[in-house]
């Protein structure tokens, strides 16, 4: 009983500083902002220990996160977004599904463990839902110890064959660029040759792209 409240009481805490650094990531966080979590029970006994335990500090009415408590939000927040990346890429479960599990995960996944799901997918600067991912030693390091499974199309090699995941790009012209080719999600590709110019074969077309604009779609290695 004593383990089980204290494993609550860890995930309580893991929650609300979740919470605290994805809310900041859109604007400001107050007390009574906590007490509307939906994940888990909090209570002003609650914020206020989590006050006197160096996980928050408040200033003018805003909630802040402590050194100590930033580095478990950036923890869990890595985690989470990078199992929503691994199931979406690699695994294809369904979005209900990746959310449940992801906020499962979170809470046990070790630092080693995250470092090889990152090299893994080519170290992913996003989640699927466009939100940044924490880097990890790993991406500083770009360890190469795991092949990634996950890279940018560009990496592809002449007579290889890739499916398309996502397109992380911020230039829009260069995303309607590849929407008009066809270059999308959920595609299949195959490359002709790399050089002189990079050739890939679309649904039934043959199309020459610029390798600059193919480093920012990402493919899921099919041979």
């Amino acid at each position: 009983m004593e383990v089980e409240t204290l494993r609550h009481k860890n995930e309580t805490i893991d929650e609300i500083l979740e919470f605290i650094w994805t809310r900041k990531e859109a604007g400001s966080v107050k007390k009574e902002d906590l007490l509307k979590i939906e994940t888990t029970e909090v209570t002003p006994d609650t914020i206020e220990r989590l006050l006197q335990d160096g996980y928050i500090f408040e200033v003018r009415g805003e909630v802040n996160l402590t050194e100590k408590g930033g580095a478990i939000a950036r923890r869990l927040v890595r985690a989470h977004r990078l199992t929503e990346r691994l199931f979406t890429d690699i695994l294809e479960i369904g979005k209900e599904s990746m959310e449940l599990s992801a906020c499962s995960l979170e809470h046990c996944l070790s630092m080693e463990s995250l470092d090889n799901i990152c090299t893994l997918l080519a170290h992913p600067k996003e989640c699927p839902h466009g939100r940044q991912i924490p880097q990890g030693e790993c991406c500083r390091r770009e360890e190469k110890k795991i092949e990634p499974a996950v890279i940018p199309l560009n990496k592809l090699k002449a007579g290889q064959t890739g499916r398309i995941l996502y397109v992380s790009t911020k230039h829009h012209s260069r995303l309607d660029r590849l929407t008009d080719l066809g270059v999308t999600p959920g595609e299949e590709v195959r490359v002709h040759q790399t050089f002189p110019a990079f050739v890939l074969k679309v649904r039934e077309t043959d199309i020459a792209v610029d390798t600059d604009v193919l480093k920012d779609v990402y493919v899921r290695r099919m041979n």
